[in-house]
């Protein structure tokens, strides 16, 4: 006999925490293009999820997690690399490559300026890393590790299940809404601990506001009238 799939059952209504972040400059590297200095209009939910896990000191924060994220500017910047030997070889210069064997050299380096990112934390795990933000445990950074991010409110708020609501800059998948100014971006969901796997998803993005659209499987913040997908780890 064929086992019967059994969908889970989303509540009518979840209670959350809305949590805002600013940054001043961040970037986000695009690991598809090896090689070249491809920017992402936005943080990951893998860079997101290393955020909370910073502020709570867990090696990894796996609660689903609503994201709207954009960026009022951008900009180019010219960035030194110094490629480190893979045998500790060259110790002269702590293992780097020289110059001309493929060493040091220059590249462009896309930035986003004036980020904000909004968080929805649901649940029980939502409370509890609402309360960690008060006090985090370490420096929150939003990308690099010289990119500090500043955060501003955490609000309880109730999301309710909707077929209608303002979508603008708020991550879905990629059957979220049917707003023609949305892309698909493939971007990592998660990273494992050790570094050495990546969960790849694909999600729908919109770079400028859409207002009150028609959406499939979100909630709503009932204060902000905002879409909310809670993306699964």
């Amino acid at each position: 006999m064929r086992a019967l799939r059994v969908m889970p059952v989303r509540p009518e209504s979840v209670r959350a925490w809305r949590a805002e972040f600013w940054a001043p400059v961040a970037s986000f590297r695009d690991p598809l293009f090896p090689g070249l200095s491809r920017g992402l209009p936005l943080p990951p939910p893998s860079t997101v999820r290393g955020l909370l896990a910073a502020a709570t000191g867990e090696p990894e924060e796996t609660l689903p997690l609503g994201i709207a994220a954009k960026a009022d500017g951008k900009g180019v910047d010219a960035e030194t690399y110094h490629p480190i030997a893979a045998d500790g070889s060259n110790p002269a210069v702590s293992g780097r490559v020289r110059a001309g064997k493929g060493g040091m050299t220059i590249r462009d380096r896309p930035f986003l300026a004036d980020v904000h990112l909004t968080v929805w934390l649901p649940g029980a795990d939502g409370e509890r890393i609402a309360m960690a933000l008060r006090r985090p445990r370490f420096a929150l950074r939003l990308g690099r590790s010289q990119d500090i991010v500043h955060p501003r409110e955490v609000t309880p708020v109730e999301l309710r299940r909707t077929e209608e609501a303002v979508v603008d800059h708020t991550l879905a998948p990629v059957d979220g809404h049917t707003v023609p100014s949305a892309v698909v971006h493939r971007m990592a969901a998660r990273v494992s601990i050790d570094r050495l796997t990546t969960t790849w998803t694909d999600y729908l993005w919109c770079d400028a506001p859409t207002g009150r659209c028609q959406v499939r499987n979100a909630y709503r913040d009932e204060e902000t009238g905002q879409a909310v997908w809670l993306l699964p780890a």
